[in-house]
């Protein structure tokens, strides 16, 4: 008899993300099992559970999804998971903790494919800020941002100490170099955008992040995203469907164009579809964090 193709989800939070279960098994997997409230320590020996039942042949059938909402800790957990193998009882891994990893890579290859019209020259030399910088898609988006080789600021609403942590981390782990701030007000908001080429709208959903006033003082601007789907929308002006559709309240701004979140959110499912189902038929384990999904989303816009 066959074997059947199991996905093992691993996530340290209380539950697993329906989406990402509904996701996998549409990506072709038999059976997914969601492992809840799980620690960094267990994962090596949950991994080393899950390969060594199933046989040569089985565990070519078997995969590993890492979720949660801590882009540190998934990573980290994908680290472990990767170690705990022992060939040939090897399997892919994939981490993608809230969808942060797929939707950052995604909106990022949007913004990237826009400005690359614009400019010809991509991220390289820009300035970009990232409202909601420390959330999942906002830290993650600043760090691939800064790797393509944009001066990445990240923005917190509250908190210029929490900023700073998140820009520390993304220097430790990834060495890239990140401005931290906050702004609460309009005025803050208005100073940041003033000479930035690329925003980047990633804060809680139904939050109104820079309204045309504010845009209006944005003078260089070429690019803006938002990932925001819940009226009201992040940047006031940017329809959820827009695909490099003028700005119209960014009047200071000749030409700069936006990207809603409906346009990235259609790569990002498309992305991680493609992603799941690599880890199903590779005959090679992949070992998937926002790198490798930002290629792919690349090659997606």
């Amino acid at each position: 008899m066959s074997k059947r193709s199991i996905m093992h989800m691993f996530t340290p939070m209380a539950h697993t993300s329906p989406f990402d279960i509904n996701m996998a098994i549409d990506a072709g997997y038999d059976m997914a099992f969601p492992h809840q409230n799980m620690q960094l320590a267990e994962v090596s020996g949950m991994t080393q559970d899950a390969i060594f039942s199933r046989g040569p042949k089985g565990v070519k059938k078997t995969g590993v999804f890492i979720g949660g909402r801590d882009v540190g800790v998934a990573m980290d957990m994908l680290d472990a998971a990767k170690k705990a193998m022992v060939s040939p009882f090897e399997i892919s891994v994939f981490a993608d903790p809230s969808g942060a990893f797929t939707t950052a890579a995604s909106l990022v290859a949007c913004v990237g494919h826009e400005l690359k019209n614009k400019t010809q020259h991509g991220f390289k030399g820009t300035k970009a800020i990232v409202f909601g910088g420390t959330g999942p898609v906002g830290f993650t988006t600043a760090i691939i941002a800064a790797q393509q080789g944009a001066d990445t600021t990240i923005v917190d609403h509250f908190s210029l100490d929490t900023a700073l942590e998140f820009a520390a981390e993304a220097k430790r782990r990834y060495n890239v170099d990140l401005t931290a701030t906050t702004a609460a007000s309009d005025a803050d908001k208005a100073r940041l955008i003033t000479n930035a080429d690329i925003i980047f709208c990633t804060a809680k959903a139904g939050i109104q992040v820079l309204n045309a006033s504010v845009l209006s003082d944005a003078k260089k601007l070429k690019v803006a995203g938002d990932v925001n789907a819940v009226p009201p929308l992040g940047i006031e002006g940017i329809k959820v469907m827009d695909s490099g559709a003028l700005l119209t309240h960014a009047i200071n701004s000749k030409g700069a164009v936006a990207i809603g979140a409906l346009a990235i959110g259609n790569v990002k499912y498309n992305l991680q579809h493609e992603l799941l189902r690599q880890t199903l038929e590779t005959k090679t384990p992949v070992y998937i964090d926002f790198r490798h999904a930002f290629e792919g989303a690349k090659k997606l816009v």
